[in-house]
């Protein structure tokens, strides 16, 4: 019998990836806390378990009176008496079970931390097993969960909320999120709420590097590095705006994201559940990078300061409402987009401050485009963007051939 159990244990060792020497001794440690307490032996016990034959002894700890220490008031030096009782392969073959399970439950929280304590930023799709009024859990696979936790930040500050506002989760829905921290089981940092019931992967709905991992499975030039997310800022449920450049000059990195008639773009705002998501075109220049920003606005000027980081924005007066934004969204989007401090003023309001500034601080909006130079009788100047190697639109382009449109040389006509 107890031949056949140690034949047993070590097939399971095999079985499970479970050393066979450290199995044994976390067995033995088992079962001298159980006879402790069941033979009522006050200075404890050690069991054995010899390896070949499976039998379990146990001895009885007695120690000696000369190796007390008085400092410590305990003893150093024990005797060792055999007081084995019958049945002991059938208590051992109880308390392997017991200690195999707790084994094959650790080693397996630590194979997964292993694993994907690499994988942190990468998404996943995953199927809603549970929810709470606090988290969602995730079946990424067979006996692999992640938790999406929604805490309340008022009541649980130290808590994390990586669910989009407005979304729910239904049992057995598939969803996409990435994975956003790994707990490491072995740690001895104190537990946050709830940890021991919860997986140690931490996925989330909410950080901006969704969208970026998104747009890599749906457009093959980002996936493949001609197409470069250069930037991304999110209000998560609501909007996004996303900063892309090709390597490519001849590529169009937006229409690349945007795809035929919209479909990529569509497919990525569809897996975010009609989150808007503006795609916009980087450049290495800050004038142009805010004025793209601030699309779907149209951008007069912008004027940067690089040592405080700040942008002044001008834009027509009818684009104003449309550059700020609902509750100002559109205006802080492009500011964590393009990392800078964005003033927008409307023309009318702005006009005398551009008076006062040098016209050589003053950055065009698009590099190489520049407004219609024609200024009507009324003194207000054409809104449309000048031809390519033109002074005025394709309206006024003509007239001006005709010689019937005059320029005004006065640089503060133009504004």
């Amino acid at each position: 019998m107890a031949s056949e159990m140690m034949e047993a244990l070590m097939a399971l060792c095999q079985e499970k990836h479970i050393d066979e020497l450290y199995l044994i001794d976390q067995l033995e440690q088992s079962l001298a806390k159980s006879y402790a307490e069941v033979l009522h032996l006050q200075d404890g016990a050690r069991v054995t378990i010899d390896r070949a034959t499976g039998r379990v002894y146990v001895y009885e700890l007695v120690p000696r009176e000369e190796s007390f220490d008085d400092e410590t008031g305990l003893y150093t030096e024990f005797d060792e008496v055999d007081v084995t009782p019958k049945g002991t392969s059938r208590v051992a073959a109880q308390h392997a079970k017991s200690v195999i399970n707790e084994i094959v439950r650790n080693s397996a929280r630590q194979q997964i931390f292993e694993e994907f304590s690499q994988r942190i930023g990468d998404i996943i799709t995953g199927t809603v097993l549970q929810t709470t009024p606090d988290f969602a859990f995730i079946k990424i696979r067979e006996g692999v969960e992640a938790e999406l936790p929604y805490f309340d930040q008022k009541r649980y500050p130290d808590e994390r909320n990586e669910r989009p506002q407005g979304e729910r989760y239904a049992h057995n829905q598939r969803i996409r999120a990435i994975i956003v921290d790994v707990r490491d089981p072995n740690s001895s940092q104190p537990p946050i709420r709830s940890e021991r019931q919860r997986p140690s992967i931490v996925v989330s709905r909410t950080h901006p590097d969704l969208i970026r991992r998104l747009f890599e499975l749906e457009v093959p030039e980002v996936y493949d590095g001609i197409v470069e997310i250069r930037s991304v800022a999110r209000d998560a449920g609501a909007r996004a705006k996303v900063a892309v450049s090709s390597i490519d000059t001849r590529l169009d990195p937006v229409g690349a994201c945007v795809g035929p008639k919209g479909s990529r773009v569509r497919t990525v705002v569809s897996e975010l559940r009609g989150e808007r998501v503006d795609v916009v075109l980087w450049s290495d220049d800050p004038a142009r990078c805010v004025a793209n920003a601030l699309s779907p606005a149209r951008v007069t000027r912008v004027i940067v300061d690089g040592e405080t980081n700040h942008a002044t924005a001008i834009v027509p007066d009818d684009q104003l409402t449309l550059a700020i934004g609902k509750e100002g969204q559109n205006a802080r989007l492009a500011a964590r987009l393009t990392g800078m401090h964005i003033d927008i003023k409307n023309e009318s309001l702005a006009a005398d401050v551009m008076r006062e500034l040098p016209r050589e601080v003053e950055a065009e909006a698009e590099e190489g485009e520049h407004r219609c130079e024609y200024v009507g009788p009324t003194g207000i100047q054409c809104r449309n963007m000048a031809r390519p190697d033109s002074r005025y639109c394709g309206i006024h382009e003509k007239l001006a051939e005709m010689g019937e449109v005059v320029a005004s040389d006065d640089p503060d006509s133009l504004i």
